[in-house]
């Protein structure tokens, strides 16, 4: 597996899923909802036919796991030891509010662990990508620059946390954490601001699944950063029947201290 050629693939099918999502976002759309009640535009659906479309000129052998496609029992995705793991549209809510705020997500998935991974935000024409054992980047402006983890959390906590999903959980987590920056923010791009840096911690106590996370895990961990549930376990994908993660803690450095 050439991870550096599968990454400028990705490069080149998430900025093509982006512009089917652009497409739309600059019109009067209409907005459905799922079974779960969870919004749903066509700017999802398009992104969704660009990326597995592309993937499976790309890599024909791999199954595809996406938000916009039917999950296939437990017992089959389990026999999958590696699978394209895709939100075509992370942060609908913030596509719908029309705040910049969402990404294409396209993670690739080896035995649980997300080990390659693209966050494109279309509307800043901004992108995270990384793969185990290359390194991570984040690419804007023409420009390509590697990133890191902050080397050592600030004295005070800079928390990154959902603009769309706060919760009592999350207040009484951040009054235990004490003094800290708060900054509030759509999609994935909040475990891709701990990931370069800018953020030392993001906590989640609220639904997410596991297109939500995979993409964004992948560029944290090669940055040097851990995502891992409230038991201090890394985040890992298709070991249960549920696609629902765990709450978590996302982070750069201080590990344990979070855990308050």
């Amino acid at each position: 597996m050439n991870q550096a050629a599968l990454l400028e693939d990705l490069h080149r099918i998430g900025r093509e899923a982006g512009r089917a999502i652009m497409a739309v976002y600059t019109t009067d759309f209409a907005i459905g909802h799922k079974q779960d009640d969870s919004p749903l535009t066509a700017a999802d659906r398009a992104a969704h036919e660009v990326i597995a479309r592309g993937l499976a000129e790309l890599s024909p052998r791999w199954p595809l796991l996406s938000e916009e496609s039917h999950s296939p029992a437990a017992a089959i995705r389990r026999a999958w030891s590696r699978y394209w793991l895709v939100d075509p549209l992370d942060g609908t809510k913030e596509f719908i509010q029309r705040n910049g705020e969402f990404t294409v997500n396209i993670a690739l998935i080896d035995e649980h662990r997300p080990v390659l991974g693209m966050v494109y935000a279309p509307a800043s024409d901004l992108e995270y990508s990384a793969a185990t054992g290359l390194g991570a980047w984040r690419r804007a402006a023409g420009r390509t620059t590697r990133i890191h983890v902050a080397e050592r959390a600030a004295a005070t906590p800079r928390v990154v946390a959902s603009r769309s999903h706060a919760n009592q959980a999350l207040a009484d987590y951040l009054a235990r954490l004490g003094t800290h920056e708060l900054t509030s923010i759509g999609s994935s791009l909040k475990i891709c601001l701990v990931a370069e840096g800018r953020a030392d911690l993001y906590p989640r106590f609220g639904p997410t699944r596991e297109w939500d996370t995979a993409a964004a895990q992948a560029v944290l961990e090669s940055a040097g950063g851990c995502i891992m549930d409230l038991a201090g376990r890394p985040l890992r994908y298709n070991t249960k029947d549920d696609l629902t993660n765990p709450h978590f803690l996302a982070f750069g450095d201080r590990g344990r201290d979070w855990f308050v």
